[in-house]
């Protein structure tokens, strides 16, 4: 089975910085990690591996420091890694990530089974799964806690939904996003870290992958963030301590201040 798994680097807890022009995170490769959705994608690749065979590919896009987080992930059972990076790729929204994603896809010759974190903790949207199956033409199921049979045609999973679970089958090729609880990702062995050491990333730009650079980037983002602020709270009065007939007299009062009738 080949298999590709779709991550991202993202700031570590704390450590989120927004530009102020641009409105977008700023991600200059200090403090990052790999999305902890994304480790529970990769620990299911790794697990259906072990179980049916094949190999796992690694794709990331993102600046060049994103290449030394992908060797962690080749230490935890992928067989390569793959970076998109390019100053044209910079800025993207959803969108844009999604078809730069897919030409990666696309440029490693596809695969039985494309792998996703449901969504990244730098933005929660829990959308480039889905567009990433829309750009490929390819069917898709989301937010996935537990794979329950694979097949070279088809692949049984259990998907959460709000207030419960679902069991589908969908046809292979496809794109599976992966919840936290889908999988408990290992620890890299001793022989692991020297794989992922000695490992050659593939470094891919915009021309390598005949990019449109008009759907690239900021070019390509329909959406943008127009203005970013942290909130101002006034500072809280103290609780007062009233008496019952007090307590009424007060919301009495706030009543008849607000517009009410006697």
């Amino acid at each position: 089975m080949r298999i590709i798994v779709c991550v991202k680097q993202v700031p570590s807890e704390g450590r989120v910085r927004v530009d102020p022009q641009t409105g977008t995170l700023v991600r200059d490769g200090r403090f990052s990690v790999i999305n902890p959705f994304d480790l529970a994608a990769l620990e299911t690749a790794v697990q259906l591996k072990e179980r049916f065979g094949g190999c796992i590919s690694v794709l990331s896009m993102g600046i060049p420091a994103t290449a030394e987080l992908l060797r962690d992930l080749i230490a935890r059972g992928a067989d390569d890694a793959v970076l998109l990076t390019d100053r044209l790729f910079a800025g993207a929204d959803t969108l844009a990530t999604s078809y730069t994603l897919s030409l990666g896809i696309q440029s490693l010759g596809g695969a039985d089974l494309i792998l996703c974190g449901r969504m990244a903790v730098d933005g929660d949207t829990a959308q480039i799964g889905p567009e990433l199956a829309e750009t490929l033409d390819l069917p898709h199921v989301c937010n996935v806690a537990e794979v329950l049979e694979t097949s070279e045609q088809a692949i049984t999973v259990r998907a959460l939904e709000d207030g419960g679970s679902v069991v589908l089958r969908m046809a292979l090729p496809g794109v599976v996003t992966l919840a936290r609880e889908a999988a408990q990702p290992r620890f890299p062995s001793i022989a692991g870290l020297r794989r992922g050491w000695n490992a050659e990333i593939q470094r891919l730009d915009a021309a390598a992958l005949c990019a449109d650079s008009a759907r690239t980037g900021r070019a390509g983002s329909p959406t943008r963030v127009v203005r970013t602020f942290t909130p101002e709270h006034a500072a809280a009065e103290p609780p007062a301590v009233l008496s019952p007939e007090e307590a009424a007299l007060r919301i009495l009062n706030l009543w008849k201040e607000a517009g009410g009738n006697d």
